[in-house]
């Protein structure tokens, strides 16, 4: 019942379809702001997956651009999920915990083994993660949008990240980094995210509740400044 979820490569141009920079789509394109894409069972996980890519030429146009427009904790229909009560009540979180330094060092670890650039903690993408997973935990669901309808590219420029590029996976339910982590590098679009190569950023964040039916709320945030 423990979930994950992604954004890959969200930006200005919203570009449809990409799991990551310019590949093919696994679902719907971000700008599908009615719904997310579809639900996918993983490894005894979740994962919803909404996408987009960079595009240069189109960044000026839309610069300022609100993609989410909603109202007050109103994510779009079919945006999120919600546990169902008692489903993760048998799960001990007690030791559940967050070392940013070792998670960046799993990831880069990850990253070095596929030939990758190593990524470096972020305040601001730190800042973003945070606020997402506060949202999350207040809720108690899994989702890319806010309660106040904001996607993940809109939460990184609120911290005064210029982003060139951005990318989030989400997961809840997990007792320890390390079983979050498995997860996302199970997952194709949540992997494709993990080794985005021209990433050079990261954030990450946990919250834990007690009193929700998800218990924990860890986000990812990647990215790369202009």
């Amino acid at each position: 019942m423990y979930r994950v979820a992604l954004l890959a490569v969200v930006s200005a141009s919203l570009a449809l379809g990409a799991c990551s920079l310019n590949t093919a789509g696994i679902s719907s394109g971000y700008n599908d702001l009615g719904s997310m894409s579809s639900v996918d069972a993983v490894g005894g996980s979740r994962q919803a997956t909404t996408t987009g890519s960079i595009d240069r030429s189109s960044r000026s146009s839309l610069a300022g651009t609100q993609v989410a427009a909603l109202a007050p904790d109103k994510a779009p229909k079919g945006s999120y999920e919600k546990a169902p009560r008692g489903a993760l009540s048998d799960r001990d979180y007690s030791a559940t915990a967050l070392n940013p330094e070792r998670a960046r060092d799993l990831i880069n670890q990850y990253r070095h083994e596929n030939g990758l650039k190593p990524l470096k903690l972020n305040a601001a993408l730190t800042d973003a993660a945070k606020e997402h997973s506060r949202d999350l935990s207040k809720w108690d669901r899994i989702s890319h949008y806010g309660s106040d309808g904001s996607n993940p590219w809109d939460r990184v420029k609120r911290t005064g990240y210029k982003p060139r590029l951005a990318a989030e996976n989400v997961g809840t339910g997990q007792v320890s980094f390390a079983e979050v982590l498995k997860g996302w590098k199970e997952s194709p679009g949540h992997n494709k995210n993990l080794l985005l190569g021209d990433a050079s950023e990261m954030g990450l964040a946990l919250v834990q509740d007690p009193k929700t039916e998800f218990k924990s709320f860890w986000t990812l945030v990647i990215g790369t400044a202009m």
